[in-house]
């Protein structure tokens, strides 16, 4: 069976939790504590989280995962069939990753400091509020990111957006913090009602 590494909080190992419900794949879970992470070390040679064990195949980092996922249970998809189709999407990855998360963890470095920049900070802000305005566009007229259907695409983003509408109370991940307060679903309803669609949908 296959087994995946996680730890309390993680936005990224929600990101394959989401994927595995979704495709209705049996799995196991050994969670990780962040203060001794030699459970993950050792099956990974390394210390982050999400990790897969299928089978003595270990695949770490949440893309490349998703797309593990993806080619050993093929249906329900999580990428277009379309080559140009899934090209797009494959950016849109990307871009989630090198791009929208530059702010908030500039953010994060920031508040870290003895004298944060506060008028660098309500820059970042604004940034990340702009990028908001990406998704209420993108989502005119479809129930997900890519459309109708439920994609990877959802997966990637819903975990780090869902802060825009709420935190809970025992999350003090300090980026999580930034997440929760500097996102606003003000004016984007688009947005907030695929947050509501994506967190109701179930988790592994």
């Amino acid at each position: 069976m296959l087994r995946l590494y996680r730890a309390p909080w993680s936005t990224n190992v929600e990101r394959v939790a989401l994927a595995l419900a979704y495709k209705g794949i049996a799995f196991e879970s050994v969670v990780i504590g962040y203060a001794d992470r030699s459970p993950v070390v050792a099956v990974s040679g390394q210390g982050l989280v999400p990790v897969i064990d299928d089978a003595g195949h270990v695949v770490s980092d949440s893309h490349a995962i998703l797309r593990y996922l993806e080619q050993r249970w093929p249906d329900p998809p999580l990428f277009p069939a379309e080559p140009a189709r899934r090209a797009e999407l494959d950016l849109f990855l990307d871009w989630f990753d090198r791009v929208w998360k530059g702010p908030p963890n500039e953010i994060e470095a920031e508040l870290a400091k003895a004298s944060p920049d506060r008028p660098r900070i309500a820059a970042l802000s604004a940034v990340m509020n702009s990028r908001l305005d990406l998704f209420e566009q993108l989502l005119d007229g479809r129930d997900h990111l890519f459309g109708r259907d439920f994609s990877a695409a959802d997966c990637v983003a819903f975990p780090f957006l869902k802060y825009a509408r709420a935190r809970a109370a025992e999350d003090t991940e300090a980026f999580h913090v930034v997440l929760d307060e500097h996102q606003s679903l003000a004016g984007r309803p688009r947005l907030a009602a695929w947050i509501e669609r994506v967190d109701a949908r179930p988790r592994a």
